[in-house]
């Protein structure tokens, strides 16, 4: 994915505002730098992982298995959870399976129905790479307080609340 080092100018943007009248330059500029904070924190969050073995895909499986009861899910709820494909949750399964991280479990009565569990390799790989992924992350949000977070927190909801609007 391309990636945007070099943010706009106030006079840059000004510029593409006289071409074309619908630009909003504080809408751009807040909206590039949020994209580049975005995308910043995902190669942060992917170099953090790496150094534990995983890939963010990967990652995100196993914490969703944790988080259920029975550490097990259906595959589509799974793809569904995370926004992928099922074809693409099919292939993050396929190689945590080879890992050992997971284990397809296959319904006694019909052989076609299946459910996916977290081993207890998988529960270890966690308990490795989550304290210091939470390290991490409270180094990261260590210059906002907790009124700063939620606010934050507020005004990305309205954010995401509009995302659509590049999809109608």
């Amino acid at each position: 994915m391309l990636q945007l080092r070099d943010l706009p100018t106030p006079e840059t943007l000004q510029k593409f505002a006289q071409r074309y009248p619908e630009a909003d330059i504080s809408a751009i500029s807040s909206f590039l730098h949020l994209l580049r904070v975005a995308t910043d924190l995902s190669s942060a969050l992917d170099e953090c992982l790496q150094r534990h073995g995983l890939l963010q895909g990967r990652w995100w499986v196993l914490i969703l298995l944790m988080r259920e009861e029975s550490l097990s899910s259906m595959p589509s709820t799974l793809a569904d959870k995370a926004g992928v494909t099922r074809a693409t949750m099919t292939g993050l399964l396929d190689g945590l399976e080879r890992d050992g991280l997971v284990e397809r479990i296959f319904d006694a009565q019909d052989r076609r129905r299946v459910s996916i569990r977290l081993t207890a390799s998988g529960q270890a790989r966690l308990d490795q790479v989550m304290p210091d992924y939470y390290s991490r992350l409270r180094l990261c949000m260590a210059g906002l307080d907790e009124a700063q977070r939620a606010q934050l927190q507020a005004m990305l909801g309205h954010i995401a609340s509009n995302v659509d609007a590049f999809t109608r």
